[in-house]
């Protein structure tokens, strides 16, 4: 989604063709994941519950909180589609978006994402950001884009939305469901303003692209999602995208690895800095 995300936002279309047959090289094992899902979302209708409310009812679910082990070599298909797949489907199937809801639908999708991928935080190490979480993160970027062509029907732009939110509380399970920690976005004094950020993150010898990503998408998001920060299902809000900001400039170039592997679980831990 990412690269075919660059090739449509710059009207690459030798972009767009390699995007296109990396999806024909994949396999095709989340349609029964999908699938099952947008029947029930069709059959219940409406439900009115938003993507952090979700989030949270997941993470407090013992059997989906269970269902993802350390051990799985992929924590999706041996975690929690192998051993909560039910459960999953019925969760997921409770995002919808209405014909009118689009634009809300797509800043809420966008604020739940941050939320989680920047709360995944461990309160006895220093700051870092799941990699699994910020490819849920940065691949939201490049929904305005798509949502702009004019071949796209409302129906497929509704349809876009429900699967990307869908598959980010899916991605949001297989690491562990990760226990928000909003505090430590909240509590981080920010050095530096966005232009400083940017100029900086460009400059990163540690980074090979994944942080330029997550800044740019961060400060694209504060935009978007500013006049619904009085909405339920929007935490990120205020001065926290800055923070953000500043947070990911300050764990990349820090001590450690640039990124935790699976944030749920102490295991993926283990070789970061405690904090001071």
């Amino acid at each position: 989604m990412i690269h075919l995300g660059f090739g449509i936002e710059f009207n690459q279309p030798a972009i767009v063709a390699q995007a296109l047959a990396q999806t024909a090289t994949h396999d095709n094992k989340l349609q029964a994941y999908f699938q099952p899902v947008e029947r029930m979302a069709n059959d219940a209708g409406k439900s009115g519950k938003t993507l952090v409310q979700l989030q949270d009812e997941l993470r407090n679910d013992p059997d989906i909180k269970g269902s993802v082990l350390w051990a799985d070599t992929n924590k999706i298909f041996d975690g929690v589609m192998y051993r909560a797949p039910e459960k999953m489907i019925k969760y997921a199937s409770q995002f919808t978006v209405g014909p009118d809801e689009i634009e809300e639908k797509l800043a809420e999708l966008i604020n739940a994402t941050v939320y989680y991928t920047g709360a995944a935080q461990n309160p006895r190490k220093v700051i870092k950001f799941d990699f699994f979480y910020i490819h849920a993160l940065n691949s939201n970027i490049f929904l305005p884009a798509f949502l702009s062509q004019p071949w796209m029907t409302k129906e497929k732009k509704i349809r876009l939305l429900e699967w990307k939110a869908r598959m980010d509380l899916l991605v949001y399970v297989s690491r562990n469901c990760v226990e928000p920690r909003l505090e430590d976005i909240t509590n981080y004094v920010p050095k530096m303003k966005w232009d400083e950020i940017f100029k900086t993150t460009v400059g990163l010898e540690q980074d090979d692209g994944h942080a330029a990503k997550f800044v740019r998408h961060v400060a694209h998001a504060e935009k978007l999602c500013k006049p619904y920060e009085g909405k339920d299902g929007f935490r990120i809000k205020g001065d926290m995208w800055l923070k953000l900001g500043n947070m990911l400039v300050d764990s990349v170039s820090g001590p450690g690895s640039n990124w935790v592997r699976s944030a749920g679980f102490e295991e993926a831990w283990k070789d970061v800095p405690d904090r001071k």
